[in-house]
C-alpha cells in the first residue's frame, strides 16, 4: 500500500462525531473511558485496543474488526515505512525447516 491508511481516530472524530455533533466529552462518556484516552485516539497518539473496538462497534452498530482493521492497517504502514531493521531478516529455507522437524 502506497498511500498512508488513515489512522482510526480521525476516521471516528470526522464520520462519527462530527456528523452527530458529539462532543469528546459525550462520547467519552457513551464509551465508558476516559475522555484522556479518546483525544489520544482521535489525535492519533494512541491505538484503538479490542476492549475500545468492542464498545465503537456497540455504539455505532458497526463490528469490532472493522476498527480493529483500520489500526492494523495504519500500524502495519507505520512499521514498514519508519522501521527498517526487518528488513535485515532473512527468509528461512524450507530445507532447514524440514530438516529441524
Amino acid at each position: 500500500m502506497e498511500r498512508q491508511p488513515t489512522h482510526p481516530g480521525k476516521i471516528l472524530r470526522e464520520d462519527h462525531l462530527k456528523p452527530l455533533s458529539i462532543t469528546i466529552t459525550e462520547m467519552a462518556s457513551i464509551l465508558g473511558i476516559s475522555r484522556k484516552t479518546l483525544s489520544k485516539i482521535l489525535n492519533g497518539s494512541a491505538s484503538v485496543t479490542p476492549n475500545t473496538a468492542l464498545r465503537l462497534s456497540r455504539a455505532f452498530d458497526t463490528t469490532p474488526d472493522l476498527w480493529l482493521n483500520l489500526q492494523k492497517n495504519y500500524d502495519l504502514w507505520q512499521a514498514e515505512h519508519t522501521l527498517k531493521d526487518w528488513k535485515k531478516v532473512k527468509a528461512i529455507s524450507q530445507k532447514l525447516l524440514h530438516a529441524n522437524a
